[in-house]
């Protein structure tokens, strides 16, 4: 009875050891190819030194020039846009609220 137990605590170590180390090397294969950028990268020493000559526009999200850019951050920053009505924000917040809740308490029907 001995010999029966002890052979199935070997063959369950020896399951253990062998899957173990199957799973650790297979993890290893692919981890010098994973650690290579791609060919195609751009290295990031090239990436800090080029100069950006376009953006974005905050407002609508067209490509702008330079130029355009930095006029119309200098028009958002003497008139910034309008603000929300009070009444509105304050409607948001409650939907928001509600949303919050209903998360915690979906039982609840308000």
């Amino acid at each position: 009875m001995r010999r029966v137990k002890a052979r199935k605590a070997i063959k369950l170590l020896s399951v253990i050891v062998i899957s173990a180390t199957l799973v650790g090397l297979s993890s290893y294969w692919g981890s010098a190819v994973i650690a290579l950028p791609p060919p195609e990268d751009t290295p990031e020493e090239i990436l800090r030194t080029k100069m950006i000559i376009e953006a974005r526009s905050p407002i609508d999200g067209r490509f702008l020039t330079a130029a355009e850019y930095a006029q119309l951050q200098a028009q958002l920053q003497e008139a910034p846009p309008p603000k929300l009505d009070p009444k509105i924000r304050e409607q948001i917040f409650l939907l928001r609220l509600r949303k919050t809740l209903l998360q915690f308490f979906p039982f609840l029907n308000f």
